[in-house]
């Protein structure tokens, strides 16, 4: 644990300053890409905050970052893919199970009637759970040429748009992000939920 951590702190913070840690560690970009690549697939834990982290550390590196990111991802997208294509009632079923997310699996069949490759595009950009529609996109047959695509373009953009803040921002960003991390973190979900939701009102 960092010492400098204090007792208060909470989970988020802790999270924060534990990724941050890895900045300076030899296998950091293979952790990076494996977690990117898990939670497009079977894990939920977002890639963003260790890509934050690592590009906190090494502005001049954010964009390398971003696409070791972006390309865990999009192999993980692939592999959550296959798992609902060939492995649903055996794997994703019970995955989905025991994280509580079927309700929201069962909502996603009727968002890709209505939105189709759109939805691929908007969760990959979004708090949605990236994994449910990665397996549902498999489960559903949605064409995988198409999906990969999509997946790839609105990770990148994820993913690469966090980079180039972060390149940009430098260590002056770094100083208010440390400050203020539960807030920034919050209010970028909020905007892109309404952002999400305008959307859908105005089809």
């Amino acid at each position: 644990m960092n010492s400098e951590q204090k007792p208060s702190d909470s989970w988020l913070r802790r999270t924060y300053h534990w990724t941050l840690a890895w900045a300076d560690h030899p296998q950091a970009q293979w952790a990076l890409f494996f977690i990117a690549l898990i939670e497009a697939s079977v894990f939920p834990i977002p890639p963003d905050i260790l890509l934050l982290a690592l590009a906190l550390g090494r502005p001049d590196l954010a964009l390398r970052f971003a696409s070791i990111c972006t390309a865990g991802s999009t192999v993980g997208a692939a592999v959550g893919y296959a798992i609902g294509f060939f492995l649903f009632a055996s794997v994703a079923e019970p995955l989905l199970q025991a994280y509580g997310m079927m309700t929201q699996f069962h909502e996603v069949e009727s968002w890709f009637s209505d939105w189709g490759l759109w939805l691929v595009l908007i969760a990959g950009f979004s708090p949605i759970p990236f994994k449910v529609i990665t397996i549902a996109a498999g489960a559903f047959g949605l064409p995988f040429i198409g999906f990969i695509l999509t997946a790839l373009l609105s990770r990148a953009a994820r993913f690469f748009l966090e980079g180039a803040l972060l390149r940009w921002g430098g260590d002056r960003l770094r100083a208010w992000v440390e400050r203020y991390f539960e807030w920034a973190t919050l209010g970028i979900a909020v905007l892109v939920i309404l952002g999400f939701f305008g959307l859908w009102l105005f089809n």
